[in-house]
């Protein structure tokens, strides 16, 4: 289940790529196909991170881990934030902030840390935090894919 900002991303990112390559802007800015994956792998895995840690959060609410759960979220939201800008200057033809990216994954980073202290002894919500928990993790790995790929 996609959350139609996700697929409104998509669908800009595409028009992007196809459309709006003519522009003149550095070519880490367009980026190769490996790249604009990597890209669409870091929006989606997030996204799907997302949909758990909420669905965690109402499971959660009563518990002495809200708080917790409630940052987790909040880090995704972050994450999420500095995606959006960096998105907005590719299809502006600016440069993305570097600040954005620090953003990304200073906030991956803190949601990871964070998630790890959530314990529970239900199976259900045990079995919920380890996804999200793999969820974050290839969230992570996909942003160093778009580092790694996007030059």
């Amino acid at each position: 289940m996609f959350n139609f900002r996700v697929l409104a991303f998509i669908a800009v990112l595409a028009q992007y790529v196809l459309f709006v390559q003519g522009l003149p802007v550095q070519s880490r800015q367009i980026g190769d196909l490996q790249c604009n994956i990597d890209r669409l792998k870091i929006v989606t895995t997030l996204e799907g991170a997302k949909i758990t840690v909420d669905g965690l959060a109402a499971s959660l609410s009563k518990s002495a881990d809200a708080s917790n759960i409630k940052a987790v979220a909040n880090n995704i939201a972050g994450a999420q934030g500095g995606i959006g800008v960096i998105g907005k200057a590719l299809l502006t033809g600016q440069a993305a902030p570097a600040s954005a990216r620090t953003q990304v994954q200073d906030n991956l980073t803190q949601a990871i840390k964070t998630l790890a202290n959530i314990k529970s002894s239900d199976a259900g919500i045990a079995s919920r935090l380890k996804l999200a928990a793999q969820q974050l993790n290839n969230s992570a790995a996909d942003g160093d894919g778009v580092v790694s790929n996007c030059k």
